[in-house]
């Protein structure tokens, strides 16, 4: 689904942090949006997904005005947030057991769990599980939801650096497997160039959109990114700009 955000305005108590943000998403298009921290970037997941009123701005699926309880979206916070008393299977068809599809996603899930690196694991309770495990047994049960755009707010960004390299690896392998309209928040540059087609730089707060890098590539892996110095540094001195 084609995903288009015109003059997007929005805080919180009266207090404006985006404002005039204004971007479209292609169907199965990855973006990133990267910027200072605290300038809004995961408010505008948040409003996106229902959670956060905006004050002002239109907000398109396929051309259509998005409505108040719409399925378009899946949004992924940095916390993985499993339930400890489940185990990983029930934990990934939490969806499908809210909305009486449990039996279609327990199916899907089995079926999927080897692809996710959980093989063997679905009747493990969270506690038993490392961080990148944790993370994907998230990710499982966002890709289970029945929408068309995920909104992922830093998934990464709680686990070492080893084993977040892990996941981008696997997010970067998986991509074309998901095949869905992708908006990552990140702090950082390495990953947002990694895994993104197009990624939105936002400067402070009231932000909006200062730039917008493409960076699509047909064959990325870490040698290609090694290689990416420039770009990197370009970036970098965006950010350090507007901080500055």
């Amino acid at each position: 689904m084609k995903l288009a955000v015109e003059k997007l305005e929005a805080g919180y108590q009266g207090k404006t942090v985006v404002k005039d943000i204004s971007f479209t998403v292609e169907k199965g298009e990855f973006i990133s949006l990267i910027g200072p921290s605290g300038c809004g970037k995961s408010t505008v997941l948040k409003v996106l997904a229902g959670l956060l009123e905006p004050m002002a701005g239109t907000i398109k699926v396929d051309d259509e005005a998005l409505r108040k309880g719409n399925s378009h979206f899946s949004y992924m916070p940095q916390n993985d947030l499993l339930l400890d008393w489940y185990d990983i299977l029930d934990n990934v068809c939490l969806y499908g057991k809210i909305h009486g599809k449990l039996q279609e996603a327990r199916q899907q899930a089995l079926a999927d769990l080897k692809e996710f690196g959980l093989a063997g694991y679905e009747h493990a309770f969270p506690a038993q599980l490392s961080g990148g495990m944790r993370q994907r047994a998230a990710f499982l049960r966002t890709a289970l939801c029945d929408s068309d755009i995920l909104l992922l707010d830093e998934p990464f960004g709680a686990l070492d650096v080893i084993t977040r390299e892990d996941m981008q690896d696997w997010l970067n392998r998986m991509r074309q497997r998901l095949d869905r309209t992708t908006l990552l928040v990140t702090h950082d540059i390495d990953e947002a160039i990694y895994l993104s087609d197009r990624i939105l730089i936002l400067g402070q707060r009231p932000a909006s959109i200062t730039r917008i890098v493409d960076v699509r590539h047909p064959h990325k892996d870490r040698a290609w990114l090694y290689a990416q110095g420039e770009l990197r540094a370009a970036i970098h001195q965006e950010l350090s700009h507007e901080v500055l």
